[in-house]
């Protein structure tokens, strides 16, 4: 199994799995021109995605999924909530609606929806399933609860967001009401709680790691490094993803 990212951050997030010829793209943040430029950056085409797997609906996870899913004929899979928060326009578009707790497969790769306390309509994060190894996405989650821990604890390969610094955030030049929406248990995940799930899990386990969604105004590479890498124990290869590059192919072996 591998798995890239197109770009992770505010201003844009999608990310691919792939194993043998199954290719998923969570989330499409991005115009259909710059989604296809970053993919062949990546050696990929539109064409090459068997379906678009949707978190949920904010501009920055959902912009490109409808315009590149009508343009290429992709399937698109989002919960129920989610697809009722969006417009008319978008819901004439034939949607294949999850059970946000129930795995589904879509060929060679068993997806487990993971709800998630977010400020969205029924968000979800996924984890991906071959024979052989487990891969989590966890970005735009408020707060840990204990249904996310133990189904993250035990992955080969995760991709979790460290979204602000909390002393950033708040000496930073947002509103008050956004700065508590971020830091709140719907928002993002700071440094910290990046830092003790990272603690939780099994990190023998952990091939690749990959640090995301790192907020350009409320957060710093430096404090992120400072919050996480002291929990390190056993994690093989630590990346950290940005917004204009995202990461290139990791590899699970």
């Amino acid at each position: 199994m591998r798995f890239a990212s197109l770009g992770s951050g505010s201003k844009g997030n999608s990310t691919l799995v792939e194993w043998r010829n199954t290719c998923l793209m969570i989330d499409c943040g991005f115009s259909i021109r710059d989604t296809t430029q970053r993919l062949a950056k990546l050696g990929k085409a539109p064409q090459d995605l068997d379906a678009i797997l949707v978190t949920h609906e904010h501009s920055d996870h959902w912009k490109g999924v409808v315009p590149l899913a009508k343009r290429y004929g992709i399937d698109v899979y989002v919960t129920a909530g989610c697809l009722r928060s969006r417009t008319a326009e978008d819901t004439t578009f034939p949607f294949q609606i999850i059970d946000s707790h129930t795995p589904f497969k879509i060929r060679d790769l068993v997806v487990t929806p993971v709800p998630v306390p977010h400020d969205a309509r029924e968000p979800v994060q996924y984890l991906f399933n071959s024979e052989l190894h487990q891969f989590g996405i966890l970005t735009d989650v408020g707060s840990l609860t204990p249904h996310i821990e133990t189904l993250y604890a035990s992955c080969d390969g995760l991709l979790i967001e460290a979204n602000h610094d909390l002393d950033m955030l708040y000496a930073g030049s947002y509103p008050e009401f956004l700065k508590d929406r971020v830091a709140g248990p719907w928002g993002h995940l700071n440094n910290q709680q990046t830092a003790q799930l990272i603690s939780n899990i099994d990190q023998k386990r952990i091939q690749q790691l990959v640090i995301g969604h790192i907020s350009e105004k409320n957060n710093s590479l430096e404090k992120v490094k400072r919050a996480v890498e002291p929990v390190l124990s056993s994690v093989q290869n630590l990346h950290y993803a940005c917004q204009q590059q995202g990461f290139s192919w990791l590899e699970l072996s």
